[in-house]
């Protein structure tokens, strides 16, 4: 069973291009490893007002992702220590 990914028009415009490119293939990587094939397993569920959300730990950074069907939707990539504090603009864009 394949998911389809899809990013977050501000994922793909600001978080992917700032990040080094041994970080980016890193997370390339573990999302087609793990997002695309099993993400309610390797995702852990985020809770309060991010509830419905989850998170995939790459290192430093963290993926926060929303599971839809068969449809994986990253909201943002950014590394842990801003990553919730930007999470929550991101949700109400």
């Amino acid at each position: 069973m394949s998911y389809e990914v899809e990013y977050h028009h501000l994922v793909v415009r600001d978080d992917i291009p700032k990040l080094d490119h041994v970080v980016k293939l890193r997370i390339k990587s573990a999302i087609e490893r793990k997002l695309m094939t099993q993400p309610e397993i390797f995702g852990v569920p985020l809770r309060h007002s991010t509830r419905g959300h989850r998170k995939l730990r790459v290192g430093d950074h963290r993926v926060v992702f929303r599971i839809e069907g068969m449809k994986v939707q990253v909201i943002i990539i950014q590394h842990r220590s801003v990553v919730y504090k930007m999470l929550a603009d991101r949700l109400i864009r």
